[in-house]
């Protein structure tokens, strides 16, 4: 929770005592989405490219991939492994990863990149944390679309880099744990 005089968090790691600056989450990171190739162009599926759609944004596979072709003759777009990889719409609108592969994602995926990883965390983290708000706001009912111009306009703290690493390897470690206990 912050304090909203000074935009300083309750709670730090040591150290750290600047306030967190407020800025637009667009101004933080590329942001872009993708398109989907014509799906009756069987030349453009079936390649190399994993074809990344919002429901396989924590995947480290796809069930489609594109061809050369199709990457080319659409408005898909290329991602990398950790990046920022935000769902827009239908039911998984509001869910957010760090990309698992470099793949091709389609228009219901927003990108973010904020070329750091720490900061892709933080970003990641923040929108996890945001989600019931976001989408409460934006989406009358659970239903319809967020957009890249919403999601890009969304004010967002923004500590130290080295304050959000920090943050970000504490959740990243705190995942891994979660993850390790759920397989046991």
């Amino acid at each position: 929770m912050m304090t909203e005089q000074a935009k300083v968090p309750a709670i730090r790691f040591a150290g750290f005592t600047d306030p967190w600056e407020q800025r637009k989450l667009g101004e933080l990171a590329l942001t872009y989405s993708g398109g989907t190739p014509s799906a009756g162009n069987s030349a453009y599926y079936g390649g190399e490219i994993p074809f990344i759609r919002s429901a396989e944004i924590d995947c480290d596979s796809t069930e489609l991939s594109l061809t050369v072709a199709g990457l080319n003759n659409s408005s898909a777009k290329l991602v990398d492994k950790g990046m920022v990889l935000y769902a827009m719409y239908g039911a998984t609108s509001g869910e957010v990863a760090i990309s698992k592969i470099k793949g091709a994602i389609n228009q219901a995926i927003l990108a973010m990149d904020a070329s750091d990883m720490a900061a892709n965390r933080f970003i990641a983290y923040w929108l996890r944390r945001q989600k019931k708000s976001i989408t409460e706001t934006f989406l009358q009912g659970g239903q319809g679309n967020l957009s890249g111009a919403i999601i890009k306009e969304l004010g967002i703290p923004q500590p130290s880099l080295d304050e959000q690493r920090q943050i970000g390897s504490f959740f990243s470690n705190l995942d891994d744990l979660i993850t390790l206990h759920q397989r046991k």
